[in-house]
């Protein structure tokens, strides 16, 4: 028997994800000129295939599919990631000179999205493999055991952060890599080096990529005044920076859409912010829009939904007793709190924006389809959990 109530769950936030869309992008549909429920159909369409390919994965044998399935994923969209840098601007999306998106008619995929699932199960899969019942290491033997995988991993820093330009991805996978080392075994020692490790590799894109330079200062402009205020040296007012335009404008309007939203919000579909005050509302700042129109109590609702998926996930991964459908599960979860959490700290001025889409929620074929397979997988690992003779999980 799958498990019913994390189903439940993503279909709801799947579900508020076509109502928001279409209340939201109504400013980007008449400002572009497309038809009334342009996003709406596109999201649905997405939805629809992402449930049909949930259930088709959720009654599959896990014993038989899980691997294939999973090095499916890891292998083809980690050789399209690479592909697509060579491929014309013909069949290439590309923004900003970053080439993300693969054009297949009237659809674009992202394979980063797919890759960050194939990703996990890889590691999954080979720490179940090598390191589940190894003995305790050193502090130079986990360095020698676990470089294969950060090698692996800084590939796809390069494919993702530099090509792609998409730190925002890099960080999510980064963190589900450290946590899922500390699953297995390693030190804190070790663990510590790593993210040690991470900060100085992050603060090194930053500092040699000016497009993130950029919005470090522009982000840093809009909470300089609360942060030096707090701070008695006068020499530290050498950080402050000249406030600029874009970011700013972006975080200030999603604080004050949220603030506009109160706790019972303005209604769905009477939102302000969203007519051309905040751009890429159904997208980036689905939040923001979803708490202006929907109050505190819809924000709320949608933070203990994905609270609960991930407690579902967690508990799937506690009961089963293969290690590689344990660590899968973990993987997964991180994933999407690391995404949900980067989103919601961005929209809120906490940390600079990311660009990273709210799982189940944000308008997006492919994050949509990818969260949806992740799923999937993790209903076909449930299947697995001991239950009584009420479905419910012992």
């Amino acid at each position: 028997m799958i498990d019913k109530p994390l189903l439940a769950a993503v279909m709801i936030l799947l579900t508020l994800s076509l109502l928001m869309d279409y209340s939201l992008s109504v400013y980007t549909v008449s400002h572009f000129g497309y038809a009334d429920f342009h996003f709406f159909i596109r999201q649905s369409a997405a939805v629809f295939i992402g449930f049909v390919v949930m259930v088709i994965l959720s009654k599959m044998d896990p014993d038989k599919w899980f691997p294939i399935v999973g090095l499916t994923l890891f292998i083809l969209f980690f050789l399209l990631m690479i592909v697509m840098q060579f491929l014309p601007s013909s069949l290439v999306n590309a923004v900003g000179g970053a080439k993300r998106w693969i054009q297949i008619g009237p659809m674009s995929i992202a394979p980063v999205e797919f890759f960050k699932v194939g990703f996990v199960f890889f590691l999954a899969w080979s720490f179940a493999r090598k390191f589940m019942h190894i003995r305790k290491m050193g502090f130079f033997e986990e360095i020698r055991a676990f470089s294969p995988y950060l090698i692996l991993f800084f590939l796809a820093v390069v494919i993702i952060a530099v090509f792609q330009k998409d730190l925002g991805q890099v960080v999510v996978l980064g963190g589900t890599l450290i946590v899922l080392f500390l699953f297995i075994g390693s030190s804190m020692k070790f663990f510590f080096t790593l993210l040690s490790g991470a900060f100085l590799a992050i603060l090194s894109l930053i500092f040699f990529a000016p497009h993130r330079m950029a919005r470090i200062k522009s982000w840093w402009s809009t909470i300089q005044n609360d942060i030096l205020s707090l701070l008695p040296f006068e020499q530290l007012e050498t950080l402050r920076v000249a406030t600029t335009a874009k970011e700013p404008y972006q975080i200030s309007n999603s604080l004050n859409a949220i603030h506009n939203g109160g706790f019972f919000g303005q209604g769905l579909g009477n939102g302000q912010f969203k007519l051309g005050y905040l751009s890429e509302v159904h997208t980036d700042f689905i939040l923001a829009g979803i708490t202006e129109e929907l109050g505190f109590v819809g924000l709320a609702f949608v933070t203990l939904t994905i609270l609960f998926i991930i407690f579902r996930i967690f508990k799937i991964a506690s009961k089963v007793r293969n290690p590689m459908y344990y660590l899968f599960s973990i993987g997964v979860g991180l994933l999407i709190a690391f995404a949900f959490i980067l989103n919601a700290y961005g929209i809120s001025g906490i940390t600079p924006i990311k660009g990273i889409a709210v799982p189940f929620l944000s308008y997006g074929g492919s994050h949509i389809l990818a969260s949806c397979i992740a799923i999937g997988m993790i209903l076909m690992v449930s299947k697995k959990v001991p239950r009584d003779v009420q479905g419910n999980i012992l």
